[in-house]
């Protein structure tokens, strides 16, 4: 059985690898929230923050590149929320600073 941190590295790699170049052609990324018990939670950043189509984004690339790369990612869950960073772009957006 791999250890977690081994399966921590082999997460990280597919992202790096195969997620995140993605994410970037749409102007987003990922974020890593929590790994245990064979699920990986995660936000999605950027313009892929809070988009509507999150749920494909998910279950099309996240889970279908980790679920067939790392055998010992069961699941992954989109957490959403708001992420700091858009939150202050709005902000300054409604203080008139843009």
């Amino acid at each position: 059985m791999e250890s977690k941190d081994a399966s921590m590295r082999a997460i990280q790699q597919v992202i790096e690898e195969r997620i995140r170049p993605q994410l970037l052609l749409h102007n987003g990324d990922i974020e890593i929230l929590d790994w245990s018990d064979g699920v990986l939670r995660f936000r999605l950043t950027g313009q892929c923050a809070g988009c509507p189509s999150a749920d494909l984004t998910t279950e099309e690339l996240v889970q279908a590149e980790l679920t067939a790369a790392v055998p010992a990612v069961k699941r992954v869950v989109l957490v959403r929320e708001v992420a700091q960073s858009l939150l202050e772009q709005a902000y300054a957006i409604l203080r008139h600073e843009t």
